[in-house]
């Protein structure tokens, strides 16, 4: 009798900083989602892709669920929502570390009744077992709310053929949506300039990452090397000042870092022409924000 394939979509989701990124680059064992020890590094919905057992598993990496005054902020937020109300399931992440108010808040958004979710308990090996075994108690008092909860740790590698096998349980039978061979939708554009802004969150202050954005000016590929045109955008001339640093210290770290990650993940040569310009206002505007690809 031949296997029904399965193919679906799964938002992951949870408080800004709950280790989404970590754990999809796990996954597909590729760097691929930008990582930052920032909050509210990811801003827009990238699809990660993951073959699992002949079924496909298209998983959907989204910003933290948070709600802040600024549009950018908006737009994370709306992105988060739109992913879950469009997928097949949820994957809830909640640290081991957390107190259970998140997943509250989660269980408020209508979003959360809609589709079925499992609770993925990451950073188990941040903590004894004793205090697992405690934490899985406390969600107990959910158990008609999620489908599942499965304790997971990257560092240690526990939890990967687990959550694998119980998502495909959710999805429904389909051939696969995209080709088989690739790890996400995104285009290299999208994925150079995330991995670009990811050395601007690494290598600069806390008050420079959040009013930054990068545009991908031009690429030029070839087989042995990318030259990589792009423009680090701030909203304030001393922001500026402060990411080129003293004879352009700042923005040559910047560059350096973001160098050996394209490297990483291009498998060639990079060379990067990094420039700064100043948008004021551009992260409070409809406008520049479309501008940069933040659409509504």
């Amino acid at each position: 009798m031949e296997r029904k394939t399965k193919s679906g979509f799964i938002a992951v989701v949870g408080r800004p900083n709950s280790g989404k990124s970590t754990l999809l680059n796990h996954l597909v064992g590729e760097k691929l989602a930008m990582v930052s020890k920032k909050a509210q590094a990811t801003r827009k919905r990238m699809n990660i892709i993951v073959m699992h057992n002949e079924h496909q598993l298209i998983f959907v990496d989204t910003p933290g669920i948070h709600r802040k005054e600024k549009l950018i902020n908006e737009f994370m937020l709306e992105e988060a929502l739109k992913a879950m109300g469009d997928s097949d399931l949820i994957l809830f992440l909640a640290p081991v570390t957390d107190k259970l108010d998140e997943y509250k808040k989660f269980l408020a958004l209508d979003q959360g009744k809609m589709v079925k979710h499992i609770i993925l308990l990451t950073k188990i090996d941040h903590v004894p077992k004793l205090k697992v075994l405690e934490k899985l108690g406390e969600y107990q008092k959910y158990q008609d709310e999620f489908e599942a909860i499965i304790p997971f740790s990257v560092n240690k590698k526990v939890g990967k053929k687990a959550l694998l096998d119980e998502v495909v349980k959710y999805l429904p039978e389909s051939p696969a949506f995209f080709d088989t061979d690739i790890m996400t939708t995104d285009n290299i554009r999208d994925i150079y300039k995330e991995l670009i802004r990811e050395s601007v969150f690494e290598n600069l202050s806390d008050e420079i990452p959040y009013e930054s954005d990068v545009t991908i000016e031009k690429i030029d590929e070839s087989d042995e090397m990318d030259r990589i045109y792009a423009t680090i955008v701030v909203e304030k001339e001393t922001q500026k000042g402060i990411i080129v640093g003293n004879r352009g210290e700042g923005i040559k770290r910047v560059g350096k870092f973001a160098r050996q990650q394209l490297e990483i993940f291009s498998q060639k040569k990079i060379y990067l022409d990094l420039h700064v310009s100043v948008k004021k206002g551009w992260s409070k505007s409809r406008g520049s924000l479309e501008d940069q690809g933040y659409i509504f």
